[in-house]
């Protein structure tokens, strides 16, 4: 079982100072790797539901939280460690430019070795999509193009790729990615979970429910299998505690990776730095 940290560029990790010591201390803890979010904006008093919240609302319960672009913030941490895994958890992809992204994520792989696990989705917030001129109703459809499109991009010399919502003929995209980039999709719904297996290295969901994932995790393999992929390269990912309870009930379903939260401060100190040891000691 690898272990990740989730909200990594949330909250006092806005802050350079205290992001180097995050990202710092998480790899000299042991954590494989750090995990960011994204929202470009969050319009004032949404009223989309947040989908894996009771109430509706995304962590934090306020709509002016921080949060930093996850790339920049990945590149800026990238410079200062060596060894931990850089991870979006999720880049909302159908909100950005495909070239533009897939460029920017080859060259932070680069940069970093080889050390970016590309967390996607198709998004939740209709009242983003809408404030960025972007269509609520068709992120699915946008992001499967956009995802070929990367592959493309990161793969071929000279790239082409004809979709519905991207087309270009003979380009090259330089740098490239060390390797091929992990795709990690997120979600906890079948879509999601077909995507994984059609487009994917990894899955992500977070419902917390072992029967749920369990399902969603044998969905994606089929998928992967009806696509003429081998399903034993999708690595499945979670999030929960880390209790030796957890861990044991996650791998038994097929969960190499599991992203704990262990932050409950608004900043970074001795206290914070305690409580990254003893999850890794843990």
């Amino acid at each position: 079982m690898k272990f990740g940290m989730t909200l990594a560029n949330t909250g006092p990790q806005v802050e350079g100072g205290t992001a180097i010591a995050y990202a710092q201390e998480a790899e000299a803890a042991g954590f494989e790797s750090l995990w960011t979010v994204e929202h470009v904006v969050v319009p004032e008093g949404y009223q989309t539901p947040y989908p894996y919240a009771e109430d509706g609302k995304m962590p934090g319960k306020r709509d002016d939280i921080d949060i930093p672009d996850p790339l920049m913030w990945m590149a800026f941490v990238a410079s200062v460690t060596s060894e931990i895994k850089l991870g979006t958890g999720i880049l909302i992809v159908p909100q950005r430019n495909f070239a533009v992204t897939a460029k920017a994520v080859a060259t932070l792989d680069r940069l970093s070795g080889g050390r970016v696990l590309l967390g996607i989705g198709a998004g939740w917030m209709e009242e983003e999509f809408d404030a960025l001129g972007v269509s609520f109703a068709d992120r699915g459809d946008i992001t499967d193009e956009h995802l070929e499109a990367y592959q493309s991009l990161w793969r071929d010399d000279v790239c082409s790729y004809q979709g519905k919502h991207v087309s270009f003929d003979r380009v090259y995209c330089r740098p490239q990615p060390v390797g091929a980039v992990p795709i990690i999709v997120g979600g906890d719904s079948k879509r999601a979970a077909r995507r994984a297996g059609e487009h994917g290295d990894g899955f992500f969901p977070v419902s917390g429910d072992l029967e749920e994932m369990s399902m969603l995790y044998k969905h994606a393999q089929r998928c992967a299998e009806v696509a003429g992929r081998d399903p034993e390269n999708i690595e499945f990912t979670t999030m929960g505690p880390a209790t030796p309870e957890w861990i044991e009930q996650i791998a038994a379903i097929g969960v190499s990776r599991l992203v704990v939260n262990p932050m409950s401060r608004s900043r970074f100190d001795d206290f914070s730095r305690d409580v990254i040891t003893a999850y890794a000691d843990a």
